[in-house]
């Protein structure tokens, strides 16, 4: 049978019909997405200026705002434009590539929180061995898989929904082009697609988010061994890395790891994984880790002091 596809674009039906909420939203969202731009900024210009890329933590870290910033501009500036817009449109194209981009950037945080968990589980308990495990070389492979990861993860979800027949309705009930919204529109029977879409992402968030629970359990009971001031370091490392992976991956979970349906929470739930999270990322990341936090304190602290005195 030929694929129909009268569609060319998409309606948002937006985060609220009530024109108000929809002015005032613009002003929130558009705070949070400029702290999402300066805050990921600032951890990024940190590790670069300071030349920190040789210590694993601060390698990830760097990556893990870059990703940040490329996960939020996917839905962010188009939400905040549509928020003061008559007609919230997007093409037909214009919504696979944002489908494809939410998914490949989201996945690749994924891998990469998982890669930083595996950092502090060496680094805690197998501190004699971590230079060698964690060299560049490894670094830079695992790194390189979150990308992949990524890519294939989404390439396949992209694959998944553009084999489908749009013949009307065109409009979604979201903010963003997300796979279950768009998949509502198909005019065909999606329940093997759905069941797909679900296996693919629900396998990648909930196993992700196992495998980072089991880890930073052995490290938390690990962590018995150490000194006093042992624990408190890598409890002030951790507890920002669990903190992040709790906010993360509890809306994750709940919007991917269940069958082809919708439900009027989702938008709000998506807030918080596209926008709230690369938002406190940096955040948690400095205020909660005295080692960044530090380490920005002694980098900017200095080239403060060296314009002061004219060098």
């Amino acid at each position: 049978m030929e694929k129909m596809n009268n569609v060319t674009e998409f309606i948002f039906w937006g985060l609220s019909q009530n024109l108000e909420v929809e002015e005032v939203c613009f002003v929130v969202f558009s705070f949070f997405y400029t702290v999402i731009l300066l805050g990921n900024v600032l951890i990024m210009l940190t590790v670069y200026v300071g030349n920190l890329f040789k210590v694993p933590m601060y390698f990830f870290l760097n990556y893990l705002s870059f990703v940040d910033i490329c996960y939020s501009s996917v839905t962010a500036p188009k939400m905040i434009v549509d928020l003061l817009a008559k007609s919230k449109t997007i093409s037909y194209v214009g919504c696979m590539l944002q489908l494809f981009g939410v998914h490949f950037f989201g996945c690749t945080e994924i891998f990469i929180l998982t890669v930083m968990a595996y950092d502090r589980y060496v680094a805690i308990c197998k501190p004699l061995h971590y230079t060698t495990i964690m060299d560049r070389g490894r670094c830079n492979k695992m790194l390189l898989g979150t990308w992949i990861g990524g890519f294939l993860h989404s390439i396949i979800q992209v694959a998944l929904v553009v084999q489908l027949p749009f013949c009307g309705p065109n409009e979604i009930d979201h903010y963003f082009c997300d796979v279950h919204p768009v998949l509502k529109l198909a005019c065909t029977d999606t329940y093997v697609v759905g069941v797909v879409v679900t296996a693919n992402s629900g396998t990648i968030a909930l196993g992700s988010f196992v495998i980072l629970i089991i880890s930073y359990t052995i490290i938390l009971i690990s962590l018995r061994k150490h000194s006093a001031e042992g624990r408190r370091k890598a409890l002030s490392t951790c507890g920002s890395h669990i903190a992040v992976v709790i906010i993360f991956f509890g809306p994750c979970t709940f919007m991917y790891m269940r069958p082809d349906t919708t439900f009027s929470e989702d938008k709000m739930v998506a807030v918080f994984y596209t926008i709230i999270t690369p938002m406190l990322n940096p955040l948690i990341y400095t205020l909660r880790n005295a080692e960044v936090k530090n380490a920005m304190k002694r980098l900017w602290g200095r080239r403060v002091f060296s314009k002061a005195n004219g060098k």
